[in-house]
């Protein structure tokens, strides 16, 4: 049966586009997934200070300075430790893309020949792959063999700032539930209130980090939770040791 005005409808067999682009939705859900691992880290590393001084004292003074010394430290040490991690990669970065300018300079023949050879070993056709190399190097030589050799964008280096500062944010997000849980409740309930609420964060955290590594949830959720509970358990069981042998 023909179709109205000549043709198929739009929607009839074709499939539809309307996701996000692809590639800006992978940094996003990047960041987005070392937000969660950074959160996650804040909130076991403070758990497993603040619960392991809960064994030797039941003092809440101790317990705030503690949590808050531990979070400081822990946040300030992400910063610092992801700034020089990502300050490396930066210079790399950089250095490969002077090399890759050097080179375009010198032997710009070999280039194009190599960056049609790229293409081709994508599964063009060996003219097609070459038409396609002169005119991207036509366009701007530079950025197409940064893309296909290296696959670096030059106007989007990773920034160790934005990294430094989104993983001081994130530890500190984490760090601040343990403690608040610690030192906010009565005494006679304080250690199980802290329990509980990180071990629900734990789980909320492997969930979120698990969905959006398009992982296995389960499995993810049980790690998270054991891992915590057991930092919890073993911190816990020393400052109760030590706070006897203070005694």
């Amino acid at each position: 049966m023909s179709e109205p005005f000549g043709g198929p409808s739009p929607d009839a067999d074709e499939p539809q586009h309307d996701e996000p682009h692809r590639a800006g939705l992978g940094v996003r859900l990047n960041w987005l997934r070392a937000a969660v691992l950074g959160a996650n880290d804040g909130i076991v590393s403070t758990a497993g200070l603040v619960v392991g001084v809960a064994g030797a004292t039941d003092s809440a003074d101790t317990l705030l300075v503690a949590g808050l010394a531990g979070l400081f430290a822990g946040s300030l040490s992400m910063a610092v430790g992801e700034y020089v991690s990502v300050s490396t990669q930066r210079d790399s970065e950089r250095a490969t893309l002077a090399t890759e300018r050097r080179e375009l300079a010198d032997t710009p023949a070999a280039e194009l020949a190599e960056l049609a050879g790229l293409y081709e070993a994508k599964g063009l056709s060996p003219r097609l792959a070459r038409e396609v190399a002169e005119e991207l190097t036509r366009h701007d030589a530079f950025a197409a063999h940064a893309e296909a050799e290296l696959g670096l964008d030059p106007e989007e280096l990773t920034n160790p700032w934005h990294a430094a500062w989104a993983s001081l944010a994130a530890f500190s997000a984490g760090a601040l539930l343990p403690l608040l849980a610690i030192v906010l409740p009565p005494a006679a309930v304080r250690l199980w209130v802290t329990v509980s609420t990180v071990l629900l964060a734990l789980a909320a955290t492997g969930w979120s980090s698990a969905a959006l590594g398009g992982a296995p949830r389960g499995i993810a959720v049980l790690r998270n939770v054991t891992g915590g509970f057991t930092a919890m358990a073993v911190t816990y069981a020393i400052g109760a040791l030590m706070g006897t042998a203070v005694a």
